[in-house]
């Protein structure tokens, strides 16, 4: 991810400056999240979606390289409710049917103080829009210094539903959906 915070990086030791190239990663499914949650009056409702695709590729030295390009299963969409569950993935809301994927590709990255912000193209019911997410990159503790074969990353964001079509139950759901995303990711040998 472009920066991805590499003065904090380096400033903690996580990466050493010799570090040069592209390296793919992939992403550990069934260690990852990719949640969500939004108000539901005085509540809120939460669930996930599975990760249908990844394609990440970070390059410490030269972030500029650093690319993102995620889809995500609409149809396997689970939330903290039933109901709730199946009005996301109905016709109504994110329309999985006729949309059964959510895709996110990078645009850019840039290090804003000690995480990045990854800013890309989001598409949900066939809308593209632009979104921010700020990133933070950790490695397992114990590991050395130099380590980048698995990390954590966590992505954090948000977004307006409306600003995608997907408008039903306004009147009792928030248009605010919080992005909390926290992705295991190993390099590829």
């Amino acid at each position: 991810m472009r920066r991805l915070a590499l003065a904090a990086l380096l400033a903690l030791g996580l990466v050493q400056p010799a570090l040069a190239g592209t390296v793919a990663y992939r992403m550990d499914a069934a260690n990852s999240t990719v949640a969500f949650e939004t108000d539901f009056g005085a509540d809120k409702i939460t669930g996930a979606f599975p990760l249908a695709k990844a394609d990440l590729r970070l390059d410490f030295a030269n972030v500029r390289n650093c690319t993102v390009d995620v889809a995500l299963d609409v149809t396997g969409a689970t939330a903290s409710f039933p109901f709730a569950a199946q009005a996301l993935k109905g016709p109504k809301v994110l329309a999985a049917k006729q949309y059964p994927r959510m895709t996110f590709t990078s645009t850019s990255v840039r290090g804003a103080g000690d995480a990045a912000e990854v800013t890309g193209n989001l598409t949900i019911r066939g809308v593209t829009r632009p979104v921010t997410l700020k990133a933070q990159l950790f490695r397992p503790r114990g590991s050395a210094p130099d380590a980048l074969d698995h990390l954590t990353v966590k992505l954090t964001g948000r977004v307006n539903r409306s600003d995608f079509g997907a408008t039903s139950w306004s009147d009792m759901v928030g248009d605010e959906v919080r992005i909390l995303i926290t992705a295991r990711i190993d390099a590829q040998g």
